[in-house]
């Protein structure tokens, strides 16, 4: 076993909103070819016939309004450019035509192509170059918010592709409880940003369990005092409010919001982290996004194990059910650790939200029954300290960097 498996004690998920990998990470094949990005090669037809190349003009607000459809029968459209046929295969050649179906505007519609510059984002992009970023990591479905988070915390939405609040059905239990439940009894907490700002399934989540919710602000405090607990998934910010101390923007990245205060979003809580040497040595931090926002990316989605779920036709929206037996559109993925090589590309392993309960469970856990389909098939991003694969545990160091990155927050 690795130093940095044997050290490891905290692991942090970060979970962002609605930004595709080529919009966000597309820049970096151009840095690193390794890094499955943007091209020149690549383009989507307009409504007129034109091709539309992806174009490094992306804003940091106000271009994506409205705010692109990801709902079930859009990113269908977006997967599969149109096709209707029984035989159909996946394209990705949808996203300008979907984007045009909201304005009706032609030259808009091309925006859907757009992407930020290694530049733009010096955040994000410095800590996918310095640690581990994941070619391959899905949306667990072709759909929305909601239902994509649930896999985070379920490893399956329980048949929904919506934006509906879900029902848990047994035998299937969040990552939460069986953390909590487990013998010996492990930590765990939803950290949200504030009592304005949390997502419904938070609630649902923890409707009789409120010793695991905390907020932002708490997450801060346990960091600098060192009481993170051995699971951490902190929520963003998702709608400018005002507080007692003042305006609180909104900081989630979900188009139309302002790009840039993720970006501080995010290197706080890489930093709050590293400021706490102890903290920085045992602990691994996941960024991710939810989904991808109708917003373009060109790797097709991969078949998976079907779930124990079917979505009928008149749920997906499409005439067409739906057995959860494929993934969603790719989102930017960063596993951040001092145990990790510089620059490390993980290039073929398919992961998706399902790998989150996932890794958690066999990590802290080792063996779990009742899980879902999904999660049971899903790859994990940590390894088991018990029976890591060869060649694939990915804080491999056996000394921690020094060279990591400082952000000014």
């Amino acid at each position: 076993m690795s130093t940095g498996l044997d050290q490891l004690q905290h692991i942090v998920v970060l979970m962002m909103e609605n930004r595709s990998f080529d919009h966000m990470l597309g820049s970096l094949k151009a840095v690193d070819s390794r890094i499955d990005g943007v091209t020149d090669q690549l383009s989507n037809p307009d409504t007129t016939g034109a091709s539309v190349k992806p174009q490094g003009l992306a804003e940091f607000q106000g271009q994506l309004d409205p705010d692109p459809d990801h709902h079930f029968p859009a990113v269908d459209l977006q997967i599969f450019g149109g096709n209707a046929a029984a035989d159909r295969q996946p394209n990705m050649q949808g996203f300008v035509k979907s984007y045009f179906n909201q304005r009706g505007d032609v030259q808009h519609s091309q925006k859907i192509m757009y992407y930020f510059k290694q530049a733009d984002l010096p955040v994000l992009t410095t800590l996918a170059l310095e640690f581990a970023v994941f070619n391959r990591w899905f949306a667990s479905i072709p759909g929305p918010t909601i239902c994509n988070r649930a896999f985070a915390h379920y490893g399956t939405s329980f048949g929904r592709v919506d934006m509906s609040p879900f029902d848990v059905i047994e035998p299937y239990k969040s990552i939460y409880t069986r953390l909590i439940n487990a013998n010996p009894k492990h930590t765990a907490k939803v950290y949200y940003y504030d009592t304005t700002s949390s997502t419904m399934e938070v609630v649902n989540l923890l409707q009789n369990q409120p010793e695991l919710f905390g907020t932002y602000e708490q997450f801060l405090s346990d960091c600098d005092k060192g009481l993170l607990p051995d699971y951490s998934f902190i929520e963003p910010n998702y709608n400018d409010h005002e507080t007692d101390s003042g305006e609180q923007v909104a900081n989630d990245q979900h188009p139309d919001h302002d790009v840039q205060a993720g970006e501080l979003f995010i290197a706080e809580v890489y930093m709050r982290i590293k400021r706490n040497p102890k903290l920085w040595a045992n602990t691994a931090l996941l960024i991710v996004y939810d989904e991808h926002g109708g917003i373009y990316d060109h790797v097709v989605p991969p078949p998976c194990v079907p779930d124990n779920f079917t979505a009928s036709a008149n749920n997906t929206g499409t005439g067409r059910e739906f057995k959860f037996d494929r993934l969603g559109v790719r989102v930017p993925a960063i596993l951040v650790s001092p145990w990790i090589p510089k620059n490390t590309v993980v290039t073929d392993r398919v992961f998706d939200h399902a790998s989150i309960p996932g890794t958690i469970t066999k990590f802290f856990l080792g063996d779990y029954a009742a899980r879902s389909p999904r999660e049971i098939n899903a790859d994990v991003f940590i390894e088991p300290k018990a029976s890591p694969r060869p060649g694939s545990n990915l804080l491999s160091l056996n000394a921690m960097r020094t060279d990591c990155p400082e952000f000014d927050v």
